[in-house]
């Protein structure tokens, strides 16, 4: 059996001196995880520890964004001295950079491997706050099969996925399936329905919650179209259940069989084609579709990075954890074993993941059509703003006020919330 270590570099190992025994430092790290992550990190992680010396305690955290960020705040501003690492998601880097460590004098001759726009993403002020691990866009999940059984196509547009997930839902519930979906996808009130909305709403030519200028451009008509469209989903080609999703209950479905489409991440392809799956080999990944034939699609931006806490007691060992868990050995790694996507932009290239992955390359087309929620233009605000939307969406998908009545509301407490200025 191949050795997954052994495309390992030597110079790798001189991230961080050897350490003796004696010196071993307890490095804490917390992080959320879907699928094998966690299981995934104390396999990549052991050749660190091996040539330091030092031993790596992960804190796992819940599965939504959300809840992990609301805990992440309160253990900063306590000052929490026992935790040295957090793995963090690309929007929270304006909102808790003045808890993280620069790193910029450390990271120098790496940076620039990495795509400039995510490491743009992750310096505020001049400083670099966190490294990049891996980037996210989410896609379309289709089964082939079914789409090759009943003659349809791979839908361009939410309109005829619409049709195509109704269609042979229909046909495969009588045909004796009573367990089959149409369409999975988020719908829980957490930050994971803020990217799915953004998706629609942005596909629609909705616009971006708030621009790049701080507008405020949520209550428009097409914005009201979309979350129109994706009401008509629950309890038709979405179970009703959908409104508590979140990525690992979609994928649930979806890997059992039960399910035409999904929207999802890419972490949800190797799992959907190893060997317990009930659909390996049976399914195809695509850009997620466009409001209309007029409108480009749009997949939401998404990325985890790592950061070190300033009020971390073993700052230089955790320095060494970012750099190691940031490099390029390590990213493929979790593009072989993960199907992750690099911040490295050598590994597009890389021949072994093109040979065993071949969807990370064929995932620069979602890239194309990647839009970064507004927490740019909203700073420290953008965890309420992205709170008060996915509110306001899972209402109107709940059927509590319509989407033109429930925009309209959102609109004043954004404007209430940004004030003069954000």
């Amino acid at each position: 059996m191949r050795n997954p270590w052994e495309f390992i570099k030597p110079s790798l190992l001189s991230i961080s001196i050897v350490a003796s025994a004696a010196q071993a430092t307890e490095v804490v790290l917390v992080s959320g995880a879907v699928g094998k992550d966690i299981e995934v990190l104390k396999e990549v992680v052991k050749p660190w520890e091996k040539s330091t010396g030092n031993k790596l305690t992960v804190f796992p955290m819940p599965a939504s964004t959300t809840d992990q960020f609301g805990q992440y705040r309160l253990w900063l501003a306590a000052g929490n001295a026992d935790i040295d690492v957090y793995q963090t998601d690309v929007i929270w880097a304006p909102q808790l950079a003045n808890n993280f460590v620069d790193l910029t004098p450390y990271t120098r001759d790496i940076v620039d491997q990495h795509f400039p726009s995510i490491i743009e993403s992750q310096t505020t002020n001049g400083k670099l706050v966190a490294l990049p691990i891996l980037t996210d866009a989410p896609a379309l999940y289709y089964r082939k099969d079914l789409l090759k059984k009943y003659n349809k196509t791979v839908p361009n547009t939410w309109g005829e996925l619409t049709e195509t997930a109704k269609y042979i839902q229909t046909k495969e519930r009588e045909a004796g399936n009573s367990d089959m979906w149409g369409f999975v996808w988020q719908g829980n009130a957490y930050e994971g329905l803020t990217c799915d909305a953004l998706e629609w709403v942005k596909s629609f030519g909705g616009g971006q919650i708030v621009e790049a200028d701080g507008t405020i451009s949520i209550n428009n008509p097409n914005a009201v179209a979309a979350l129109k469209m994706a009401k008509s989903w629950v309890g038709d080609i979405s179970p009703a259940g959908i409104l508590a999703y979140q990525e690992e209950d979609a994928r649930g479905v979806w890997q059992t069989g039960n399910a035409v489409f999904m929207r999802n991440w890419p972490y949800a392809y190797s799992l959907g084609n190893s060997e317990e799956s009930a659909i390996k080999g049976k399914f195809g990944a695509a850009p997620l579709p466009s409001g209309t034939s007029q409108n480009k699609s749009a997949a939401t931006l998404g990325g985890w990075n790592v950061a070190v806490s300033k009020y971390s007691k073993h700052k230089e060992a955790s320095i060494s954890l970012a750099k190691y868990l940031a490099s390029e050995e390590v990213q493929k790694y979790r593009a072989l074993h993960s199907s992750n996507l690099p911040t490295i932009i050598s590994l597009y290239d890389d021949k072994d993941i093109k040979e065993q992955q071949p969807i990370i390359a064929q995932w620069k087309d979602v890239f194309l059509h990647a839009v970064p929620r507004p927490s740019a233009p909203t700073k420290i605000k953008y965890n309420e703003v992205s709170s008060k939307f996915f509110s306001a969406v899972h209402s109107t998908l709940a059927g509590s006020g319509s989407a033109e009545e429930n925009l309209e509301v959102l609109e004043y407490e954004l404007e209430t919330l940004k004030g003069n200025t954000w």
